[in-house]
């Protein structure tokens, strides 16, 4: 018997494909996770620096399989067309690894059966990295911030970062989103449903990954502004881990002349002469070296 719809389930795993992990070098993190639970069905993946998760209603039992994201991707095509399908796990004997029990997820459509083999491996406690306390929410339409997004990165045009790769900055207040390109580089406000006030940094790239993900209005909520930021909808939520910026331009510019005036200090003191035993050799005078690294350069950084 038919415990799911053919087009619900190649929408829901469309929705965490997109997270799953491209490294060959992590394959575990290159799977969805397929877990039986608590009368539902859960879907998840991750690559370390966003997540996705989605439930569906299913039938009792509890079961879990770990399914390479290019056999979903194979999938998702074959389920769009089947109307009903049944979904289930097995376990057989394996005769290439000395009999050890062998997992596969198995999909039946009215035409074909589908076996996928499951990979070997535990799959990381994603759980413990949602936040539980929050300071601040906003729901609004994705679709509307995610041109606000490319248009501030398309504007950006004056470095040889990519693109998508680019820090944006958010900021909940007075019932909008305000997105920042850095710098005063562009920003637009989009009208929201708020409570609180929070402000945080993300990768352009990760951002529009969750909103494309979402859809419609969801609903954005944050802890802190190093704690991952977590969008829901509908049973579907998602995972963006936020960047760690360094400071702005002026503020570096302060930095090095501070440094600049401590240095000579120093080495105006170290130069004087000292009433007994012999005196060191002068130091020459050494400028602090400033810190030129831009913000874009540096890789998004994951905040457990």
């Amino acid at each position: 018997m038919p415990n799911l719809g053919g087009n619900e389930l190649a929408e829901a795993l469309s929705r965490v494909l997109p997270f799953t992990d491209a490294d060959d070098a992590r394959p575990i993190l290159q799977c969805v996770k397929v877990a039986q639970k608590d009368d539902k069905l859960t879907l998840i993946a991750a690559d370390g620096f966003t997540l996705g998760e989605i439930s569906l209603d299913f039938e009792a039992g509890e079961a879990e399989a770990l399914i390479n994201r290019d056999a979903v991707k194979g999938l998702i095509p074959a389920l769009r067309k089947a109307k009903r399908v049944k979904v289930s796990f097995e376990q057989k004997p394996d005769n290439d690894s000395g009999g050890l029990l062998a997992k596969s997820l198995v999909i039946d459509t009215e035409l074909i059966k589908y076996s996928l083999p499951s990979q070997e491996g535990s799959y990381p406690d994603y759980g413990k990295v949602f936040p539980s306390d929050f300071i601040a929410s906003a729901s609004f339409d994705t679709k509307e911030a995610i041109k606000a997004c490319q248009s501030l990165l398309a504007i950006w045009f004056d470095d040889s970062t990519k693109g998508l790769f680019r820090p944006l900055t958010l900021t909940v207040a007075d019932n909008k989103v305000i997105i920042e390109a850095k710098e005063d580089r562009g920003s637009m406000a989009i009208s929201a449903e708020t409570s609180g006030e929070a402000k945080i940094a993300v990768a352009g790239n990760y951002l529009m990954r969750a909103l494309k993900a979402c859809g419609g209005i969801a609903e954005m909520r944050l802890a802190s502004s190093q704690s991952p930021i977590t969008f829901t909808v509908d049973g579907y939520r998602c995972l963006v881990m936020p960047m760690r910026l360094p400071e702005s331009k002026a503020e570096a510019e302060a930095e090095a002349v501070a440094k600049e005036t401590e240095a000579k200090a120093e080495t105006k003191a170290e130069g004087k002469p000292k009433r007994k035993g012999k005196g060191k050799a002068r130091q020459p005078e050494v400028e602090p070296e400033e810190v030129t690294e831009p913000v874009e350069d540096r890789e998004p950084v994951a905040v457990a």
